[in-house]
């Protein structure tokens, strides 16, 4: 069951629902926090994150960020700039974190992150670079392909014209919050330069990039650049998968993420180096 949480952003209160599961409460385990796609939300996962902690014996926090599922609606004369991904990066995710009594510097905690959730774990692991053990990203997007754009026309038009507004409805207090918000930034003309590859260079965490070969809103080349900007990462391509790689192969998700923090659960490696395994 999910709880709320407060917390100030712009300067004005902010509720936050969130949930943990897994570890049966054990606050020894470690922690992995789940980030929702662009219409994603704390339901939206479904039971993926209970088997990812059960599988990596770890907690995961998961939550909806403000605009989404049960958490405070986007007000309706805010539109979200081109930096949208940012703000959720270096000044929500924090306050979370802190709101939940989790000590980022301390603890160290693991992200788990899909598409604009897998943009917002690389840009909070190059910000606060002592404060993550590692980032497992999920369909990321660190540059604005053409087909992005072209799959998120396509959707703005099934919001409007086919029963995808019901259905979001049933995930969020406010389905046109949630969907505008994202869905405007992105189609905003300023977005097309919109970049974090000189960015990422700064992580200096374990990354686990994965995306399946029939992505319809990027192409392998977010992977293969992400792969150029930080070394470390552990590119894994998906066979007959989609853009949400946790619910069209969620077992081969599942292997590679527990052998991923099973190798370096030990603690974050250098840059380039990342820690060996037990």
């Amino acid at each position: 069951m999910s709880a709320c949480l407060d917390i100030t952003w712009r300067d004005r209160p902010v509720r936050i629902e969130y949930r943990w599961v897994g570890a049966d409460g054990d606050t020894k385990r470690p922690v992995i926090v789940f980030l929702h796609e662009g219409l994603g939300s704390v339901a939206m996962w479904r039971d993926f994150p209970e088997q990812l902690c059960a599988a990596a014996q770890a907690r995961g926090l998961v939550y909806s960020r403000p605009g989404y599922g049960r958490s405070t609606p986007r007000a309706e004369d805010e539109a979200w700039g081109v930096d949208y991904l940012h703000r959720q990066a270096h000044e929500v995710l924090p306050a979370v974190l802190a709101g939940v009594g989790i000590d980022a510097h301390r603890e160290r905690p693991w992200l788990f992150g899909h598409s604009d959730g897998a943009t917002i774990a690389l840009l909070y692991a190059a910000h606060f670079v002592d404060a993550v053990a590692g980032i497992v990203v999920l369909a990321p997007h660190i540059m604005v392909e053409d087909v992005a754009l072209a799959g998120i026309e396509r959707t703005r038009h099934a919001y409007r014209e086919t029963e995808l507004r019901a259905r979001l409805a049933r995930y969020h207090d406010a389905p046109d919050s949630a969907f505008y918000g994202w869905n405007d930034a992105w189609l905003h003309p300023a977005f097309r330069r919109w970049s974090i590859e000189a960015e990422i260079a700064a992580i200096a965490c374990p990354v686990l990039a994965m995306q399946g070969v029939d992505d319809e809103y990027a192409t392998l080349a977010q992977l293969h650049d992400l792969t150029r900007c930080v070394p470390q990462t552990e590119c894994v391509e998906i066979a007959q998968c989609r853009h949400s790689p946790h619910k069209d192969q969620p077992q081969t998700v599942l292997r590679a993420v527990t052998r991923f923090l099973a190798t370096h659960q030990r603690g974050p490696g250098t840059k380039g180096h990342p820690t060996d395994g037990p």
